[in-house]
């Protein structure tokens, strides 16, 4: 069995819609989802805002490889299109794989360029942190600490303090 926090966002359409497709989408296998942000975008900021959320999902049978699929599997059913020339740019929705854990409760690390683990930037993002806290306030991400103190951090401070929660919206059945 493997843990996974995934990392949602999405920026074009209907932007509660495509959140609340990749909660479904997962089924039985989220145990957790936090609050929903919304955001300026990060990276690029000549898009809309974007509205952002975390779960945590369980899976018996799922290894890295398998969350990395699910997650792609959820951006093609919202209709993604990925544009080379924009990393950043806007998207119906984005699912990042932030964290693994392992049986044993051991974070799964990778160095492959497809799937690295943990997140290589899910420490300077305000967007993951602050939506994690919801759902574990005693969160670690691994490798880099205590998300608590990520928070706390000069280069999140900014993009943290833009974080506009949404209280109206409800991703969790």
């Amino acid at each position: 069995m493997t843990r996974a926090l995934l990392s949602l966002g999405s920026n074009l359409g209907d932007r509660e819609g495509h959140l609340r497709g990749a909660v479904d989408g997962l089924g039985d296998a989220v145990v957790l989802v936090s609050g929903v942000y919304e955001t300026p975008p990060w990276g690029d900021p000549d898009q809309p805002d974007y509205l952002n959320a975390v779960l945590l999902a369980v899976d018996p049978a799922a290894g890295p490889r398998e969350w990395l699929a699910a997650a792609q599997r959820l951006e093609d059913e919202a209709g993604r299109v990925r544009d080379p020339a924009r990393r950043f740019g806007p998207r119906t929705l984005d699912v990042d794989v932030i964290a693994v854990w392992n049986d044993d409760g051991e974070p799964v690390t990778s160095d492959d360029p497809d799937l690295t683990l943990p997140h290589p930037r899910a420490h300077l993002r305000a967007f993951v942190l602050r939506p994690w806290i919801d759902i574990q306030p005693y969160a670690q991400l691994p490798g880099r600490g205590w998300v608590n103190d990520l928070l706390r951090a000069d280069e999140v401070a900014d993009d943290l303090a833009a974080l506009r929660p949404r209280v109206d919206v409800h991703l969790d059945s």
